[in-house]
């Protein structure tokens, strides 16, 4: 049976071109938001009439475009790579651990903003400042080399908190950085799922008219073959 269907051959409706009737669909497979969009370009397009998988993937990118561009205005270049993925069927979403490229500084600022802010930071600077205060106002040396009012460890802490500043503001601005990429793979994934649902609709709308239209057609000429049948006796 694959083999008859193999060697069947049809010509496309767009290309003109003949080729196996697998690689081709015909008019009553194709949404009828797409169709409509054929129709324009080529008026003849109607029932019978065949269209081959590139060319309706070329009018689906179309579509698409089209009704983007109605609801949501100019096309971003985050919607334009949803409209590309929908055509070429490539997925958007990734793992989410994914990092952008980082050079040594961001990376060595990654590092001390995550010291930082943890415990072992905490617990270390309280560990210092105990030590430094208790070596230069107890008097267990002779000559303090800080003594009180501890003038050396304020500048000390000065300095330690003018250089931890721009370290954190650094790796805040690369954490924006990430969620800004993670929020707009999230919207990506969401708005092609949105279209492909959309299209999975209206796919489903067209099938069950096309469906029931043939149901209607078997219904008829059963009819006709029962007043047929009664005619004769």
């Amino acid at each position: 049976m694959k083999r008859v269907e193999q060697s069947r051959k049809a010509v496309c409706h767009i290309s003109g071109k003949e080729l196996p009737i697998a690689k081709l669909r015909s008019w009553a497979s194709v949404r009828p938001g797409v169709s409509a969009l054929i129709a324009k370009s080529y008026p003849d397009w109607s029932d019978g009439k065949f269209i081959s998988q590139a060319e309706l993937v070329r009018f689906r990118r179309l579509y698409v475009e089209q009704m983007l561009e109605q609801e949501r205005g100019e096309l971003t270049s985050l919607e334009q790579e949803v409209v590309d993925s929908l055509a070429t069927g490539q997925i958007l979403s990734h793992q989410p651990d994914t990092e952008p490229a980082a050079n040594f500084g961001e990376r060595a600022a990654d590092a001390v903003a995550k010291f930082g802010g943890s415990w072992t930071f905490i617990l270390t600077f309280v560990a210092v400042l105990t030590c430094w205060i208790t070596l230069n106002a107890i008097g267990i040396m002779a000559r303090p080399f800080d003594p009180y009012p501890f003038i050396l460890l304020n500048l000390v802490l000065s300095c330690v908190a003018a250089f931890q500043a721009p370290v954190i503001m650094m790796s805040q601005r690369r954490q924006e950085t990430k969620d800004r990429q993670r929020s707009q793979s999230d919207y990506q994934v969401n708005l092609k799922a949105e279209l492909e649902i959309r299209m999975l609709h209206e796919k489903i709308d067209h099938q069950l008219a096309h469906q029931w239209e043939k149901l209607v057609e078997m219904q008829q000429i059963q009819i006709d073959l029962l007043e047929e049948y009664n005619g004769k006796n």
